[in-house]
This record gives structure tokens, sequence and C-alpha cells, in this order.
């Protein structure tokens, strides 16, 4: 893999995902219809997964593709890929509160080890060098690469006062019984892949999700925290989360700043 060619290319698809949302998210309205699993789908979600699904097949032609809004590429059977959630936190974004994110990742021999994030709401865009250390661009955002900031993990977080982001849409007793078990100074609630992007930059300390995810929902946050010092483990036996799981689905899962002492699951 050409990983100067990759970053480029999935910074500016998401770019360009990001600016048709936008367009869309700034109407007077637009349809939001229910999909099979009941989840919501909007004109948004489809037009951007148009745009970076074409952009990465005729980029990269050889590697296989996952994307959520294509049900056909959900039954592949792959460790190498590329996997793309072109609307996450569609709740959000229908409830107009602007944490939605574009995520586009690189998968390889079950890791993901590039990916970029993209909040076009907030104007915030993270994302793997082709090195895979994790960085945050400051706009204007266009062709040119602006601004870059090296971001990294609280290297030493405070187990006596940890800060904890969370799920806004999702949040449970499951997961408010766990974090309950931790000392914390404050918590924070963050849409979509909005949260692996803050214990990235050491804004938050831990962020465990105690529900279903998919691995187009994780990978590219997973690679941002991974290129800032983070890791994403398993929520019942700490394993590293692995991806090209059967059907793409992943266990609970807790992401963190590697300082973080990790409770044991009590169940």
């Amino acid at each position: 893999m050409d990983f100067d060619k990759l970053t480029s290319v999935m910074r500016q698809l998401a770019l360009g995902a990001g600016d048709r949302i936008m367009e869309i998210y700034n109407a007077d309205d637009f349809e939001v219809r229910a999909k099979s699993d009941a989840s919501p789908v909007t004109e948004a979600d489809e037009a951007a997964d148009a745009l970076i699904a074409d952009g990465l097949r005729e980029a990269f032609p050889d590697i296989t593709l996952v994307t959520e809004e294509q049900a056909e590429t959900h039954s592949q059977n792959a460790r190498t890929f590329l996997i793309v959630d072109p609307l996450d936190g569609t709740k959000e974004f229908v409830k107009r509160r602007g944490d939605f994110t574009v995520n586009i990742a690189y998968v390889e021999n079950g890791v993901p080890i590039r990916g970029v994030v993209y909040a076009p709401a907030k104007q915030r865009l993270f994302y793997t060098t082709a090195d895979g250390r994790s960085v945050e661009e400051t706009g204007p955002f266009g062709e040119v690469v602006g601004e870059t900031h090296p971001i990294g993990v609280n290297p030493m977080p405070d187990n006596r006062g940890l800060m904890v982001v969370a799920s806004k849409s999702h949040r449970d007793e499951a997961t408010d019984a766990y974090i309950a078990r931790y000392k914390t100074r404050d918590m924070t609630s963050a849409g979509s892949s909005l949260k692996f992007c803050l214990v990235a930059t050491g804004e938050a300390d831990l962020y465990p999700r105690l529900g279903r995810t998919m691995e187009w929902d994780t990978a590219a946050g997973d690679a941002v925290l991974r290129g800032s010092g983070g890791e994403v483990v398993r929520f019942d036996d700490h394993t590293q989360l692995a991806y090209g799981k059967p059907g793409f689905e992943n266990p609970f899962f807790i992401a963190y700043a590697p300082g973080v002492l990790l409770v044991k699951d009590e169940a």
C-alpha cells in the first residue's frame, strides 16, 4: 500500500463527502427513511457513500471495500480492506446536533492502521499520516493540506479523576454502572466516532461502549486513536479489538489512554 497516496485520497474524499453532507444538513428539510434494521438513513448518507466509494474504487481497485450503505459488501471475507461509514451519527444529523462524522479506514491483517475522521459541522479533521501518526488539521480545509498538529493521548491520566466520554444517543444502565466503578472528575458525551478522537487528543481518558456497533462505526476512530498512542480492547477479556469479523459486528469494547487502569468485568 502506498500510504502517502492513501492519506491524500482518504482526506480529500472525507472533505468532499463532508461538503455534500453539509449542503443537505443546511437545507430547509431532508428525507429520513428507516433501513431494514430500523436505523435511520438520509440522502446525505447515500450521497456521501457514493462519492467515497467511487473515489476509493478508482484509486485502489484491488483492495476490498466494505461500506455501511452497500449491503452487498457486508458478506465479504477479508482481513485487509477499506471500510467506510459515510455518515456516522445519523441520529445526530437528523436532530441537527452536529456530532456526526465521515469515517474512512484501512484495515491490514485485522488491524485498522490508517484512518480519517471528519466532523464537518464542528470543523474538526483528524487523520493518520503516511507514517501512521495521528494529527488534527485546522481549517479552512481545501485541496492543499493546512496546518496540522500532532495529537496524543493523555500520557499520565489520573485514575483518581478520569475524564470519561460516552455516547450521546446510546447511553444505558450497563454503561453507567461500568463507569461508576472508576473515580471520575467529569464526564462528557459525544456522538459518532468523535469519542475516539477525544481520547486521542487527551480531551478524555476513557470511552467504554457496552452496546452494538459495527466495524465501520469504529475502524477510523480506532486507527486515529492507535496513531495517537491509545488502545481499543474487547470489554470481556481486554484483548485487542480485531477487524474483519464475520458480519463485521463488534463485541463490547473499551477505548482508553494506556495509563488508565482498566477494571475487570464483574459479570
